[in-house]
């Protein structure tokens, strides 16, 4: 004699109506993330405090290798929040203020 399984009805799932992501939100994460790290929050500290700093000089403030110190302002720059001249053969980099204000706002803005 063969059992038969009980059927099981599963109730339709309701269409979800897509949300929109206010822009000022995906702003703010993406400048979070850029500062997700302690290296980088330090980093901005720094610069923020300073004006301006070649990257050798921020590695001798900061406790990491000048190669991992490069790695982080690339992070920070492609965010927006450090900016970064050319002065051959070194970059000088300097924090953006209107993009740290921007970012002081959007986390107030919690």
């Amino acid at each position: 004699m063969e059992r038969s399984l009980p059927v099981v009805t599963v109730p339709a799932r309701r269409a979800r109506k897509p949300v929109a992501i206010p822009a000022g939100d995906r702003e703010l994460a993406t400048l979070a993330k850029a500062i997700a790290h302690p290296a980088r929050v330090a980093i901005v500290r720094l610069l923020a405090g300073s004006g301006e700093c070649f990257c050798g000089g921020i590695a001798d403030r900061i406790p990491l290798a000048q190669s991992t110190v490069s790695q982080h302002l690339k992070v920070l720059k492609d965010a927006g929040l450090v900016k970064g001249e050319l002065d051959p053969p070194r970059v000088c980099y300097c924090i953006d203020p209107n993009t740290l204000a921007r970012l002081k706002t959007l986390v107030t803005g919690l």
